[in-house]
């Protein structure tokens, strides 16, 4: 990643998809030499003043239950990488507001593929969508890890996506996994897109992508390919079959579909395996 001196930040809420999240992170802490920071998000002081235990029943109360998935947060993590510095923190309030304003000076946020509220989360997803529109530090999805052996794919723009591209090369070269570049020039449906000065600009835009990764990673095995498509979020995630992970770049700010932008808000939801959105600043 474009290095930041933070931590690698994981919520976890005790679902399944949350607890691969923590072992993901895990791992990734220790190839990247990185602590972790595993981090509980309670919903309940919204809802209720009753936090405290139950009279005469040890261990009980809604503040002790938050605690209790926090540590089997932390626990998970340990289990997956003994020894792994680990640092944990329970907060109080909505998981997507409190997980983006910690996000600031993080090397990387990990997150499940659902809600980080439990039961009593918002829509499945909605608490990925809007970190992933929000958070000021890269934001890795995980779901299942259908190709844990790989490559890292990453989705280059008509800008070449310098900061995602700067992201996937760290990654691959964590993992020492081979790095795929891919640009995908758009063609609307039933529409024929002349040969010529065009396709030359895509070609050029893919040869300085390959340049940049390979000038910043020159241990890596790095190929790329021009994609052409009627729709760029497709043709990404067909190119990402068999990924160990896509990166790809996000726009603007805020939580509405528009402020993520549309390629990488498809490829949050389509995706099969985790995802990273790069997200760099306010």
């Amino acid at each position: 990643m474009t290095q930041n001196s933070g931590s690698i930040v994981a919520a976890f809420d005790g679902s399944d998809e949350a607890a691969a999240a923590i072992r993901w992170a895990a791992r990734h802490a220790q190839a990247t030499n990185c602590p972790l920071h595993v981090v509980h998000c309670s919903l309940w002081p919204l809802l209720t003043r009753h936090l405290g235990p139950v009279p005469g029943v040890s261990g009980s109360g809604l503040e002790q239950s938050a605690r209790s998935i926090l540590e089997d947060g932390v626990a998970l993590a340990a289990a997956e990488v003994p020894g792994l510095q680990i640092r944990s923190t329970l907060l109080h309030g909505l998981p997507a507001q409190l997980l983006a304003g910690i996000s600031t000076g993080e090397r990387m946020l990990v997150v499940g593929s659902r809600g980080l509220g439990g039961f009593l989360g918002l829509l499945v997803g909605s608490v990925s969508l809007e970190l992933a529109a929000t958070a000021t530090c890269p934001v890795a999805v995980i779901r299942q890890e259908l190709h844990p052996d790989g490559p890292v794919v990453a989705a280059v723009d008509a800008s070449g996506s310098p900061a995602a591209l700067d992201d996937a090369c760290a990654l691959a070269s964590a993992w020492q996994a081979p790095l795929r570049v891919v640009h995908v020039r758009h063609q609307p449906a039933g529409y024929q897109l002349p040969e010529g000065q065009d396709a030359a600009q895509d070609e050029d835009i893919l040869a300085s992508a390959l340049k940049r990764a390979a000038d910043a990673a020159p241990a890596l095995r790095i190929d790329g390919a021009v994609l052409t498509d009627s729709s760029v979020p497709h043709a990404i995630l067909k190119a990402a079959e068999e990924a160990r992970i896509v990166v790809v770049g996000s726009q603007g700010r805020g939580i509405l579909r528009e402020t993520l932008g549309s390629t990488a808000h498809a490829v949050l939801h389509h995706a099969r395996g985790p995802v990273l959105i790069s997200r760099h600043g306010g």
